[in-house]
């Protein structure tokens, strides 16, 4: 399991994706789950996979296999982010169809992916890519999208994201996202790989990675945590409640 997050926002997006991948509680590894596609002052294009890793890795190798070919699979041709979705969710829906019935009888042969990013004429946008090879776009009613180990982070998206937040803050709220996952679930672990995107930049140069031994993260985390403790102690205590009859 994994845990992948993308926010879009008016001012950019902020992708990030966690590393640890396992299969079994003897079989932990850490393993890349966040690809970048660039070229200077056209385009950026994040992937970022969950699910089964045969199946993920094969889709982004052939997908860097295509680049330059100016084919219709080429991300460095494609004209919209739609049609980057849509490069990727169609590699997914063969792979898995060449690789699936191989693979069904020992285990799950699915992947999902996050597809967000900015081409030269549009405006950022953000993909999620389900293991059928269709999509669904984020907007700014809903201006986040999660794969993978997802329930956990999700609560403080809801309370505290809004279009309004700027690029920092949606940063800070995804990472309080992943520790609240990161404590629930041990599936998912450091390090963590996060972009802070500025639209029409065309620069990844704000990419991070972050392991468990980073100063921010932990200050971070620390912080929220005794501040949220403080929180609690300060609301008023419930009322002697009346039982009814």
């Amino acid at each position: 399991m994994t845990y992948c997050l993308g926010i879009l926002l008016p001012t950019g997006l902020v992708l990030a994706s966690d590393s640890r991948s396992n299969a079994g509680v003897d079989q932990v590894t850490t393993v890349r789950k966040f690809d970048l596609i660039s070229l200077a002052g056209n385009r950026v294009i994040a992937i970022l996979s969950a699910g089964n890793l045969a199946t993920t890795q094969s889709v982004t190798s052939q997908l860097h296999g295509f680049l330059g070919s100016g084919g219709p699979e080429d991300l460095y041709a494609a004209r919209s982010m739609f049609d980057a979705a849509r490069i990727v969710g169609d590699r997914l829906r063969t792979t898995i169809a060449h690789d699936g019935p191989a693979v069904q009888s020992y285990g799950d042969p699915s992947g999902s992916f996050l597809v967000g990013g900015q081409i030269t004429g549009e405006m950022p946008r953000l993909f999620q890519i389900y293991p059928a090879g269709n999509f669904i776009e984020a907007s700014l009613r809903s201006c986040f999208l999660q794969i993978g180990e997802t329930k956990y982070g999700k609560p403080i998206l809801d309370r505290a994201l809004n279009p309004e937040t700027s690029l920092d803050e949606a940063a800070k709220l995804a990472l309080l996202s992943f520790d609240a996952t990161m404590r629930s679930n041990l599936s998912v672990g450091m390090p963590i790989d996060m972009l802070r995107y500025t639209a029409d930049s065309f620069s990844v140069t704000n990419m991070a990675m972050l392991t468990g031994d980073d100063p921010y993260w932990n200050t971070l985390r620390s912080g929220y945590s005794q501040g949220l403790s403080n929180l609690v102690k300060s609301l008023p205590p419930p009322p002697e409640w009346q039982h009814a009859s």
